[in-house]
């Protein structure tokens, strides 16, 4: 393990699966104590820990359903209660599912919103007293995906969902970046996980992906890539990095 990160206190949401697990064991092997936020799926979020403690790290489980405003209150209560302080918050959490518009219902469109976009407001202005507490860096790490402005098929809603949270990522940084806090997003390629097996035709998709990324043959795009470019985010190599979408997808959006 390296102490990169060593002292820090880091919120993962959606760190059961996927990206949120391979960032919160990356950012856990640079010496930050993390807690794995998740709404269901407790076996897979104590897994998560388990791995994390058994490497000599630091890891709490917190549940929580981030799209409901009294979740995230008494989760950043736990938090308060247990460090009192925060220094890093990774949006990761999303919902929506995937199909065209005219199947679409307002009930949809809701949790598209209120799981992706909403989340993302409530726990910022949740985490912001514990933020404010934190000296040094302290950083904010929202997901979005090339469905924020790319059209992709099925992808509607999250992907209206994702431009949304890159707009409040700016709109973020403009208002909290004088205090000391960096917001960005990280734009993912797609990797199979749990939640993209629902797209349609998603193995030819990730498949397409792969072969288009423009860094050698046999490279697949993998969570823990992801969680490597989250873990720069959060360290004070990014300081002057401030309300960007950074990409992840080997090139593969450089090629129509």
């Amino acid at each position: 393990m390296s102490n990169e990160l060593s002292g820090k206190k880091a919120l993962i949401t959606g760190a059961s699966r996927g990206i949120g697990r391979a960032t919160a064991i990356r950012l856990a092997k640079s010496g930050a104590e993390v807690a794995i936020n998740f709404v269901s799926n407790e076996t897979a979020a104590r897994d998560v820990a388990s791995e994390i403690i058994a490497a000599g790290g630091k890891a709490i489980l917190i549940k929580a359903d981030v799209s409901e405003e009294t979740d995230v209150q008494q989760m950043f209560s736990v938090l308060q209660e247990r460090w009192g302080n925060l220094d890093i918050l990774i949006s990761n959490a999303a919902s929506g599912g995937f199909r065209p518009l005219m199947a679409a219902t307002p009930r949809n469109f809701d949790a598209a919103m209120h799981t992706n976009v909403r989340a993302f407001m409530l726990l910022v202005q949740s985490a912001m007293p514990m933020l404010l507490k934190s000296t040094g860096n302290r950083k904010v790490v929202a997901l979005s995906s090339h469905g924020s402005h790319r059209a992709l098929n099925d992808y509607a809603l999250i992907g209206a969902s994702k431009a949304a949270i890159e707009s409040l990522c700016r709109h973020m940084a403009l208002e909290f970046g004088p205090k000391g806090i960096n917001f960005n997003c990280l734009l993912a390629g797609l990797v199979l996980t749990d939640s993209t097996r629902g797209i349609t035709d998603v193995e030819l998709a990730h498949h397409e992906s792969n072969a288009r990324m423009l860094i050698g043959e046999g490279r697949v795009l993998q969570p823990t890539d992801v969680a490597d470019v989250i873990h720069f985010l959060v360290s004070s190599s990014s300081d002057l990095i401030q309300g960007q979408v950074i990409t992840v997808d080997g090139g593969m959006s450089l090629r129509l």
